[in-house]
């Protein structure tokens, strides 16, 4: 086995592990554990089959599936979905929304509890450039994130967020309390918990970050394949386990404080006043060092992450060029406040999870129908229904007679109406490929 094998995969773990935690990960763990009550373990479950299990079955399947990106992935549907689903997704987790708001909840847990109300806006400003300068400067030369986030930033990150959940297991600061409606039986705590994963959009991100895997798996000498899946598959499972870590103690956080602090609109000042509980101003300083380190790295890999995809797509602009214009895009998107940007967002983000989700489903079921875009066109056709109607009704549209019908579809209840239109497309698609021949062109592609 290379020695690469034995040793680095660690160091590129820590990089993904960083690149995936952003303080969204911080914030939607202890918000659960606050509403989920004494029924938290259920929730917790749930909360890591989407916030950890599906990223890693993301990074998982871009190397599995031997594409050279996300596109040429999402391409196996139509080539021109593939062009559209990965702008989108690129944009989406990028500077219409995932890197905005890594620097507005930095500013909002970090610097907001420093200064007066008067001063919110301007500070924000300021705040604001000096925060996308320094991602602008570290994404310029993203073949040193390996050493840059994985040996430096990660452990310094876990050192600072070690001493706020060690505080927090040696002094609990309250029992668990009731759970909340959507809590209320460990059935529904479960799912709700699935269903709160998704906030985390790691599963969106794994489909890009799973690139930057592989290259840095290749560029620490593994070469063949079976090297290549073993050391991205190992390197996955260290930022998982990390992940799932940190998940559980924060969920423990959030359940232990609502008998001290009451039941709060968000993590963020769960957070906040869970670190003022133990540490009085000094927790203040080091939430706010959590969450800066926590949200700059996530967002020095998604804009190296989108500079080199529209670089690729678009040669005629350079790799700086690219980095430039996504910093100023998301600084100006940052200017709108966190508030503003979560609204806007959300119906894109319900609407692009269950593709994505499908997707990777495809891709390691792929063996079954032998690459066959017939089954990859009709079951992501059959997602787009529930996925469509998802975003829709986030976005607070009256359907009429369509929201009657969704409700009767199984697993609605539950937030997962796309599962059971996914494996019907999946059955059909199937039945017909078997029954319709391919239909190979003078090139030896298949047709369908």
């Amino acid at each position: 086995m290379h020695k690469f094998l034995s040793y680095s995969f660690v160091a590129i773990g820590l990089m993904l592990f960083k690149l995936f935690f952003g303080a969204g990960n911080l914030i939607f763990p202890v918000f659960l554990g606050q509403n989920a009550g004494w029924n938290v373990p259920w929730a917790t479950i749930g909360f890591l089959i989407t916030g950890v299990g599906l990223p890693l079955l993301g990074i998982v399947a871009m190397c599995y599936s031997g594409s050279r990106n996300l596109q040429e992935l999402a391409g196996r549907v139509h080539p021109l979905y593939g062009l559209i689903f990965t702008v989108a997704l690129y944009l989406t987790i990028g500077p219409c929304f995932a890197i905005p708001r890594t620097g507005t909840v930095t500013y909002e847990m970090a610097i907001v509890p420093f200064i007066s109300p008067a001063m919110h806006d301007t500070v924000l400003y300021g705040f604001a450039f000096i925060y996308f300068a320094i991602c602008w400067w570290f994404s310029m030369t993203p073949s040193k994130l390996v050493y840059r986030i994985g040996k430096i930033a990660t452990p310094a990150f876990l050192f600072f967020l070690a001493i706020l959940i060690i505080r927090s297991l040696l002094l609990p600061m309250g029992d668990w309390q009731a759970p909340g409606s959507a809590y209320a039986t460990p059935t529904l705590a479960l799912f709700q918990g699935v269903l709160d994963g998704y906030n985390t959009l790691d599963a969106l991100a794994s489909l890009v970050f799973g690139i930057l895997v592989v290259q840095a798996v290749r560029q620490y000498g593994a070469s063949t394949e079976t090297d290549i899946a073993l050391a991205t598959l190992r390197s996955g499972l260290v930022a998982s386990f990390w992940m799932a870590v940190i998940y559980i103690f924060l969920c423990n956080i959030g359940a232990s404080s609502v008998s001290v602090i009451g039941i709060q609109e968000n993590g963020a000042p769960v957070l906040a006043k869970a670190a003022y509980f133990y540490f009085g101003q000094f927790g203040s300083l080091l939430l706010a060092a959590i969450v800066f380190l926590a949200c700059i790295t996530t967002s020095i890999g998604l804009v190296s992450s989108c500079a080199a995809y529209f670089s690729e797509l678009l040669p005629g602009i350079s790799h700086t060029m690219w980095v430039t214009v996504f910093s100023v895009v998301s600084f100006l998107v940052a200017l709108f406040g966190l508030t503003t940007i979560i609204v806007a967002a959300i119906p894109v983000l319900m609407f692009l999870y269950p593709l994505t989700v499908a997707l990777i489903l495809l891709t390691f079921l792929d063996h079954l129908f032998h690459s066959r875009r017939l089954v990859y066109g009709i079951t992501t056709l059959f997602t787009f229904i529930p996925a469509l109607y998802d975003g829709l009704h986030t976005a607070k549209m009256d359907l009429g007679p369509i929201d009657l019908w969704m409700k009767s579809i199984p697993l609605n209840q539950f937030g997962l109406t796309w599962i059971p239109f996914f494996a019907a497309g999946f059955i059909i698609s199937c039945i017909l490929a078997a029954c319709i021949p391919d239909r190979i062109r003078e090139d030896g592609q298949k047709e369908i």
